[in-house]
């Protein structure tokens, strides 16, 4: 296992979601500073300023248009980002939302999470935003993924459930076993969804069935947050509390590394067509895993 640190930025630019965009390079949210910044291959690095410092950049991934698609927490609205550095952004029709979880899902939208209203949001392409509430109070919907069944699922933190939503807005929710697990982040790796139980010190695995199992980390207070899946029961995750990035596999066996930096905060994971697993660290820098 091979692990290497790159600087990317300040230290309190605060770089958080991450994904591996259309030409391949390393798209970063700095969500202190209100930025992207981008890491090619070469590791040169290019940082694009949003124009809206409060804007609070969270999730990103990539769009079926090819740009990257980034939720702007702290301002209500949906960015957009061409791979040459056109913006734009589109507007949260119910104020409040704070925007958070983002993905393309199987319809050719995007769909995101609105952490302070109770709903998700479905945008399409042209910027045309649907949103259908949650049966829940107070879900604080995290994280959402793309399913393998033509869904959207998400992580619903504060209701410890998950949430899966059709293409005609259904909802269905799925109580996880463990109280207070309090999920954040989830994946899917092409047969089922992983998420991580930041309250429990877990990862958890449902079914499109709605089958549900819980595998405890070592450290019950590592508190797991972000989950990306290299493929069927291969899964990695960041241990925000404890300066980690670790790995389960189908069944359930757990390992770990501990980052270089000492209380780096890890956010963020993505893993790229190589394989290489590539993590956010809050501390302005970014991380390479090559398994």
């Amino acid at each position: 296992m091979r692990i290497q640190e790159f600087v990317i930025a300040g230290d309190a630019a605060g770089p958080y979601g991450i994904t591996i965009g259309p030409d391949r390079a390393v798209w970063v949210t700095l969500t202190h500073s209100g930025e992207i910044a981008r890491v090619g291959h070469d590791g040169g690095i290019d940082v694009i300023d949003l124009g809206a410092p409060a804007a609070q950049p969270s999730v990103i991934t990539t769009g079926p248009d090819g740009a990257l698609w980034f939720t702007r927490t702290g301002d209500d609205r949906i960015g957009r980002l061409t791979p040459d550095g056109q913006r734009s952004d589109f507007p949260v029709p119910t104020g409040g939302a704070g925007p958070y979880g983002i993905t393309a899902g199987g319809d050719g939208a995007l769909w995101f999470t609105e952490m302070h209203t109770d709903r998700i949001g479905r945008i399409t392409v042209d910027g045309t935003v649907t949103e259908f509430e949650l049966p829940v109070d107070k879900a604080f919907a995290a994280a959402i993924t793309a399913g393998p069944d033509d869904a959207v699922w998400c992580a619903l933190n504060q209701a410890n459930a998950i949430g899966r939503i059709g293409a005609d807005g259904a909802v269905s929710v799925f109580d996880l076993p463990t109280p207070g697990a309090a999920p954040v982040g989830i994946t899917s790796d092409g047969e089922a969804l992983w998420f991580a139980e930041i309250g429990a010190g877990q990862i958890g695995r449902i079914t499109p069935a709605g089958t549900i199992d819980e595998f405890p980390l070592a450290d019950r207070a590592a508190r797991p947050h972000a989950v990306a899946a290299a493929g069927p029961g291969d899964v990695w995750f960041t241990e925000w509390g404890a300066n980690r990035i670790g790995h389960v596999r189908g069944d359930g066996t757990v390992t770990g590394w501990d980052l270089p930096t000492p209380r780096s905060e890890p956010h963020g994971l993505a893993v790229d067509p190589d394989g290489v697993v590539w993590a956010a660290l809050e501390i302005g820098r970014l991380v390479r895993v090559q398994p």
